[in-house]
């Protein structure tokens, strides 16, 4: 028969929370990230319209974050794809909206908005079915 050994007067490490930069991919320190936010209309946030809009970036450096807002700068801000994921996020979370009432109610959106980004989201749709083989 054998016996454990006790754990008396042992410590387990604690982890270390840890960040992961989206333009590298270096893992490092939370403490040492550079975080912020970007305007970009495909992000919306899962619980708080606020922050519809604004995407959260993560870096190792104030170069790095540069480097990312700088691409976000260049990409065009397009209201309706904003639209189109707040219906997305409103169709696929809690009770089905079915009528333009509700969906304006969930969304926070005008008939005319709603319709727009309806519109957008099938021309991308379209567009995507042409160019796959």
């Amino acid at each position: 028969m054998w016996k454990r050994k006790g754990r008396k007067g042992r410590r387990t490490a604690k982890p270390v929370p840890v960040e992961l930069c989206d333009l590298c991919a270096r893992v490092f320190p939370e403490d040492e990230s550079v975080s912020g936010y970007v305007p970009d209309s495909s992000a919306v946030h899962t619980s708080n319209e606020w922050f519809d809009g604004l995407r959260l970036i993560t870096t190792c450096s104030d170069d790095h974050f540069d480097v990312i807002k700088a691409g976000y700068a260049d990409r065009p801000f397009v209201d309706e794809e904003l639209w189109a994921a707040k219906l997305t996020r409103a169709l696929t979370t809690g009770p089905p909206a079915l009528s333009m009432d509700q969906l304006g109610c969930r969304t926070g959106l005008q008939d005319a908005q709603i319709r727009a980004a309806i519109a957008w989201h099938n021309e991308r749709m379209r567009e995507q079915q042409r160019s796959d083989p």
